[in-house]
């Protein structure tokens, strides 16, 4: 062998074995757990920007204990509870004790059971689970588990928000449901009759409708179902392109209702209903960008400062609060171990742009004020932020404060 290359061999083998024993690592990495592929990547890509956003601020502050910057690291589940569990283990055997996911109750349930038995046969490698967008109720009451977070409000705490300020709507007669098929669509049917019926008995709900997740691409026969009624509302928990493709329908038909929406403000249902919407499309929502405050139009500029060529906006600020409420919890512990970090999240209270926020001890759900408001034309006064791109934002009608949205709990939490 040449003396040159014995040389650089000698020195690829030595930075190997450095590299071998190095310390830690200068990062703690936390698997972002979505659908990249299939109907709802475009909600999966957003919910991924937004965790970047979240971490890189994070880092930019000092990082945590000491130093360490947060990582995401994105996984296709392609919004599959099988695929879900399969890159939950992939991320586990590459060390990772952090995992983010939101997009699909149904998912959420797989990966908050699977990170359950995980830590009980291994609570030396234990992991935590921040929920930030599924919101099916069970996750925090009869299926709670020590180790998930739910940084959104769930879905009854929504409804009975929704389900208020419709009661004052004196021009509600009739109400069509119209939910995807399962465990999350499911709940807000049945929340929503019920809680209409108690506030408003003389409401006649003139259909309930349950659709295939994903699977459908022209909405015009509901639609049609719905016009035929006589609906003067809608009350729909869609999200992703079963929300954008059922209010274009609805547009393309000349359907005259107003829609009392979960997700009217994320993942290009703006764009597909347009001028149509204004004043007829309505959220509720844990922010938007039109909700007044420094915070609010700082984190709204940031974030179409760093995504400059999407048409997307800020939407999800869970995403925010769990990022923040996980390196909170982190210094407090002075540590980044799991179980460690957990005990240091129960209780937690957090500033974020709407007020104070509190995560329950009891079952892990963050309090915070919750919003409806309703797509307007953006006016640069109390409409400043348009979404999208489009000329349309959200103008505040109703704030809830935090402690009108608690609900019971039937969590029986056992912690490690």
């Amino acid at each position: 062998m040449k003396p040159k290359y014995a040389l650089t061999l000698f020195i690829w083998m030595l930075m190997s074995s450095l590299a071998a024993t190095a310390p830690a690592q200068d990062s703690i990495k936390i698997a972002f757990i979505e659908g990249l592929s299939g109907p709802f990547a475009n909600v999966g890509e957003i919910g991924l920007r937004h965790y970047q956003i979240a971490t890189e601020a994070v880092s930019a502050r000092g990082g945590v204990l000491g130093g360490k910057k947060l990582e995401i690291v994105p996984f296709d589940s392609k919004t599959n509870p099988q695929e879900a569990l399969l890159v939950l283990r992939q991320a586990i055997d590459q060390g990772i004790r952090y995992i983010a996911q939101g997009n699909g109750s149904s998912v959420a349930l797989a990966l908050a059971d699977g990170v359950a038995k995980h830590n009980a046969r291994n609570p030396e490698k234990s992991v935590v689970f921040l929920n930030y967008a599924a919101v099916d109720p069970v996750l925090t009451n009869d299926k709670c588990t020590f180790w998930h977070f739910r940084f959104d409000a769930d879905g009854d705490m929504k409804m009975r928000a929704l389900t208020n300020y419709m009661a004052t709507q004196k021009g509600i007669k009739k109400v069509y449901l119209i939910n995807q098929d399962y465990s999350f669509g499911q709940a807000v049917a049945k929340s929503a009759r019920a809680m209409l019926n108690a506030k408003r008995p003389d409401v006649e709900i003139v259909g309930d409708d349950l659709h295939p997740l994903g699977r459908v691409k022209d909405f015009s026969p509901y639609v049609a179902k719905i016009k035929a009624t006589g609906a003067d509302s809608v009350i729909t928990g869609n999200w992703g392109n079963d929300l954008a493709l059922l209010v274009k329908a609805g547009k393309d038909a000349g359907l005259k209702v107003d829609y009392y929406t979960y997700y009217a403000g994320a993942a290009s249902v703006v764009t597909a209903i347009g001028d149509a919407g204004v004043g007829h499309v309505k959220q509720v929502t844990t922010w938007h960008a039109n909700i007044g405050g420094k915070g609010a139009a700082e984190h709204t500029v940031a974030y179409r400062a760093r995504f400059p060529d999407v048409r997307d906006d800020l939407y999800f600020s869970s995403v925010r609060v769990a990022i923040d409420a996980l390196a909170v919890a982190m210094e407090k512990a002075k540590s980044a171990d799991p179980a460690k970090v957990a005990g240091a999240m129960e209780g937690l209270k957090l500033e974020d742009d709407s007020g104070e926020v509190t995560i329950r001890a009891d079952n892990h759900q963050l309090i915070q004020p919750l919003y409806v408001s309703t797509l307007v034309h953006a006016n640069g006064k109390d409409v400043k932020f348009d979404v999208e791109k489009t000329g349309l934002g959200f103008r505040t009608d109703a704030r809830i404060e935090g402690k009108d949205t608690v609900m019971p709990t039937t969590c029986k939490m056992q912690r490690p």
